[in-house]
């Protein structure tokens, strides 16, 4: 299983309006996300980029990637540690800020997983299985803007 690991997805510009980018405004930013075998993904840039605030952004893919990265891998740390997590769920906000360049950059995340475990004698091994599961996120280890944590755990 160790390794090097490929992704690949075909992006497609459907967002020529008939003059192609002969002006700023003159065209949609409507893009198709496809990976063979999966869903299309119909996405846009952000609503201030003149996107369609309707279609999935790159922000918004960041941000999802990095809240189900970690969903992922703390169920993983939470199997190891002996913990029965029974539901989760996450509110995850990040913060971009433009550079007055053109660009810009996250300047962080912050994860907010609400998690139920089988047994209040889970909680604290719940609460840490937090930390081995932001260890092991492949898609915060990418990337250079901290992703923080505020999870809160109860039991049914």
């Amino acid at each position: 299983m160790l390794g090097e690991h490929r992704y690949q997805v075909h992006s497609s510009w459907t967002g020529n309006r008939g003059s192609g980018t002969s002006g700023y405004r003159d065209y949609d930013r409507t893009v198709t996300l496809t990976i063979a075998g999966k869903p299309d993904i119909t996405a846009s840039s952000d609503k201030p980029f003149r996107g369609d605030s309707t279609k999935w952004n790159p922000e918004d893919l960041l941000l999802a990637a990095l809240s189900e990265c970690h969903l992922l891998s703390y169920l993983h740390a939470c199997v190891q540690a002996g913990v029965v997590v029974v539901d989760y769920e996450d509110e995850a906000t990040g913060v971009m800020v433009e550079d007055g360049l053109g660009g810009g950059a996250f300047r962080e995340v912050t994860l907010r997983p609400r998690v139920v475990v089988a047994d209040a004698s889970m909680h604290e091994a719940a609460a840490a299985a937090h930390h081995q599961a932001h260890e092991w996120c492949f898609i915060a280890n990418s990337v250079n803007f901290p992703v923080h944590h505020e999870a809160f755990v109860t039991s049914r």
